[in-house]
Parts: C-alpha cells; sequence; structure tokens
C-alpha cells in the first residue's frame, strides 16, 4: 500500500457517536458537497469493532432503502442510489489474498463508485490504496477510531470531517500553491 498522507484520530463513546461519523461522510461520497461522487473506504477492526455499524450508518444516510445486510457470507452486496454504485465487500473469509482476484471483484472497484471493504488485509498487495482508512479499536468505553487518507480525496474529506479547528491534512490544489 502506498504511504498514508495525513490521519486523525478521534475518540467515540458509543455506537451512536460512530453512526454520526458515518453520516459525516455521505456528502462527501455522494457528490453531494461538489466534490466528485465515489470512492474507496477500507475499515479495519476486530470482530464487533463496529466496522458494518459504520457502513450501515453510512448507506442509510446515502439513501440506501430497505435492509441493509452484512456481506460476510456473500462476500459482496451492492446497492444503487440515482446512478451512484455502493459496493460493500467483507473478506473476512479470504485465507489468501489471491482469492479476491479469483472472485473476479477488481472491475467493481471503480473511481465513481462507493467501495467499503470490510478487513481488507485479507486481499493485502492485490487491493489498490483507499481513498481513507478507517481502523476502530476497543476503548472502554467506546472505541477510537484513526482516519488515515492515502489519496487527495481522502485528504479533502479528512479536513471536511475534522473538527474545528483542526485541519490534519495540509491543503492541495492550485489553492495550496497561492
Amino acid at each position: 500500500m502506498s504511504a498514508p498522507l495525513c490521519s486523525l484520530t478521534l475518540t467515540l463513546p458509543d455506537e451512536t457517536a460512530t453512526e454520526a461519523l458515518a453520516r459525516q461522510f455521505a456528502p462527501l461520497v455522494t457528490g453531494a458537497t461538489g466534490l466528485a461522487p465515489g470512492g474507496r473506504i477500507h475499515l479495519q477492526g476486530e470482530l464487533g469493532a463496529g466496522k458494518t455499524a459504520f457502513t450501515r450508518a453510512l448507506l442509510r444516510e446515502c439513501g440506501i432503502q430497505g435492509r441493509i445486510k452484512s456481506p460476510s457470507y456473500a462476500l459482496l452486496e451492492s446497492y444503487k442510489v440515482s446512478n451512484l454504485y455502493f459496493y460493500h465487500f467483507d473478506f473476512y473469509r479470504f485465507n489468501d489474498s489471491r482469492e479476491w482476484l479469483d472472485a473476479g471483484f477488481r472491475d467493481l472497484l471503480r473511481d465513481d463508485a462507493v467501495v467499503l471493504i470490510e478487513w481488507p488485509e485479507r486481499a493485502e498487495g492485490v487491493l489498490p490504496p483507499p481513498d481513507m482508512q478507517i481502523s476502530l479499536v476497543y476503548a472502554d468505553p467506546g472505541r477510537v477510531v484513526t482516519l488515515t487518507a492515502f489519496t487527495a480525496r481522502g485528504q479533502t474529506w479528512l479536513n471536511a470531517i475534522a473538527p474545528p479547528p483542526q485541519m490534519p491534512c495540509p491543503p492541495t490544489g492550485p489553492a495550496a500553491d497561492a
């Protein structure tokens, strides 16, 4: 994986805080803020750390209706809102990173789709870097989350999410050069 560009660590006291964080990503990935829609998010953490809770809250805020299932057995659940595709992967059952390639998922990792991958380390070395890696760790109480940007898109997301007056990533683009 490429080197991280910047990161931000937050404390989430409960599941409600995890869901609130996820909802902050919705306008960023759907294009509602003027950014191009889409993006890749990798979610890491032990079983029960909140990866699926985060994903469900994000998908719900993006407009997904009905039941949002964990893809633990199916490996993939896909959704569509308007012209935006959402792909939710769970690689927990993989024993070898090449299984991801054998499953034929490479074609779904489009820049114009929202791609959420739980247990990305199970396909380490064959996945492209995410825009954002979200690592959830148990804390008593709640969770500690580290948001790590690996792309300019991820930097933009991180700066939009950071609580004021923090700005964890240096500005990028033409405005940064001024």
